[in-house]
């Protein structure tokens, strides 16, 4: 190069605009079946090859293939697909529910309910996730958890468990393994290491789940995380999120085209894995390898989720304005919902009659625990946690200052 020939710094640019369809061959979709299984005790140096693949079991015609196919029944499949079913459902009516002003975000997971719904049958009691706004699933997947309550805390009214101190969809559920949501990006990573750390330390055996985006990837906070899990091999797994956007920036933006998010792990240390997210037993499957691992004392684990945000990122934004509207019906690794279905009705354990009668139940059970959260009142009416509460939980015993702060404002 010349001595005088200008520098240019290289800005990625989307491979998709409004009106322009997306070029989804950097994907680099692997074949079902194609990708070998290590053992669980494998070192990082032999997971090279597996950051640059793509993890799968479901063919085509939605057949379980491959190393990979992992020991789960069919009643557990179901759940699953009833879960993901009801996810969806949930997030529809949430939606609808904004737009009727009696709540005043939402952030839909429209495309990624397998990632949550399966990750969440391969964890054990007493672990713990630090999830993002859109893992949703690890929530509406359990019995044990209220869609009421959860509706409540959307509509930030009186029963609202968060008493109206955290924005809508970030919720806190500690006997869920569900720690509270952070709304700044890659806290949660970071917190995720340090809690597997202590869980270590203590000696038992409970592991931790991180979750981030593809986007977030450029906080310091995510590096931060790789650096001490590898260190201090801690009983976590790392789980990145490669919907494509973040927010309205493509993937390319944060190198998800040079490279994959994968292979930052190995080249910190850590085992990784690639895997199609939209492949509910690949998740389950990939999922299981980790906690295996984790659990076992033999380090932590990043997996790349490769999936698709079909909806908007929030109620606030139109993805109209930054990319084609039928995206995500071009998206090679399809409906995580479609794939599993095809694949129970495959096997004899589901049919499209009990699909559609499943669908109708669900839709009755979401309005029923809307019909609930709602009597006790949503945003749109004003009932909404008293302001009382600030001074609540911040001490064990309410000091004078904040007695007579109390008193001044009259409640």
């Amino acid at each position: 190069m010349s001595q005088h020939q200008a520098l240019r710094l290289h800005v990625p640019e989307p491979s998709g605009r409004p009106g322009h369809a997306t070029d989804f061959s950097y994907l680099h979709v692997s074949d079902a079946g194609a990708v070998r299984r290590p053992p669980v005790d494998t070192t990082h140096f032999d997971t090279g090859d597996l950051a640059y693949s793509l993890i799968r079991v479901l063919d085509p015609e939605g057949r379980a293939v491959g190393p990979w196919v992992p020991e789960i029944t069919a009643t557990q499949l179901r759940k699953g697909l009833r879960s993901m079913m009801k996810t969806r459902i949930f997030d529809a009516r949430m939606l609808i529910v904004q737009r009727q002003r009696k709540i005043s975000f939402y952030m839909p997971c429209l495309g990624e309910e397998a990632i949550a719904v399966a990750h969440a049958l391969a964890l054990a009691p007493g672990d713990m996730c630090f999830p993002t706004y859109r893992q949703q699933g690890l929530l509406l997947g359990r019995d044990d958890v209220s869609m009421a309550d959860l509706m409540c805390q959307l509509m930030s009214n009186g029963r609202d468990p968060m008493k109206g101190r955290q924005l809508p969809v970030m919720y806190s559920y500690k006997r869920a393994g569900f720690f509270s949501i952070s709304g700044n990006l890659a806290t949660q990573f970071i917190q995720a290491v340090g809690w597997g750390m202590a869980s270590a330390i203590k000696g038992d055996t409970k592991i931790a789940s991180g979750w981030i985006g593809d986007g977030a990837t450029a906080e310091a906070d995510f590096h931060t995380a790789l650096t001490f899990a590898h260190v201090y091999r801690a009983p976590v797994i790392l789980n990145v999120v490669n919907n494509q956007w973040a927010i309205s920036t493509f993937q390319a933006i944060a190198g998800g085209e040079a490279t994959t998010f994968a292979a930052r792990g190995v080249g910190c240390g850590i085992a990784s894995l690639r895997v199609d997210g939209n492949d509910f037993l690949a998740v389950y499957a990939a999922s299981q390898w980790a906690a295996e691992r984790a659990r076992s004392n033999l380090g932590p684990t990043l997996i790349e989720w490769v999936t698709y945000r079909a909806g908007p990122h929030s109620t606030s934004d139109d993805p109209s304005k930054y990319r084609p509207a039928d995206d995500w019906e071009r998206f090679p690794l399809g409906d995580p919902i479609a794939r599993l279905k095809q694949h129970l009705i495959g096997i004899g354990a589901w049919s499209e009659r009990e699909h559609e009668q499943v669908h109708k139940e669900l839709e009755a059970e979401v309005a029923a625990a809307q019909k609930e959260a709602e009597s006790y009142g949503t945003l749109l009416d004003g009932h909404i946690p008293s302001a009382a509460t600030m001074f609540d939980d911040v001490y064990a015993e309410m000091p004078a200052h904040l007695r007579r702060q109390r008193q001044e404002l009259g409640i």
